[in-house]
């Protein structure tokens, strides 16, 4: 077998189970924060498999990682507004 084979293989069976993974560890429901994971895993996955084919140039790889690492940066630390925050920010915005 390749190099080339055996390294595509070898992100294949990472990719698996990382996908796996993601499943069996979320809690029940898609919520904003699941979709988003999920999304940003596939990505990185389908990414990392052209790279390793040789189809996508590693400028372009580059760019996909930080565009990842910048979106989920945002995704971890975006909170959520509870109510009693939202009513009042609601209220100062209408003044």
């Amino acid at each position: 077998m390749e190099i080339t084979n055996l390294l595509l293989l070898s992100i294949f069976v990472v990719s698996i189970v990382a996908l796996v993974g993601f499943f069996v560890t979320k809690t029940k429901g898609f919520g904003r924060f699941a979709t988003s994971s999920f999304l940003l895993l596939l990505v990185l996955v389908v990414s990392s498999l052209l790279f390793a084919a040789g189809k996508l140039d590693s400028q372009v790889v580059a760019n996909i990682l930080f565009a990842i690492i910048g979106f989920s940066g945002g995704l971890f630390t975006g909170k959520e507004l509870d109510s009693s925050k939202l009513s009042k920010k609601s209220q100062t915005d209408s003044i």
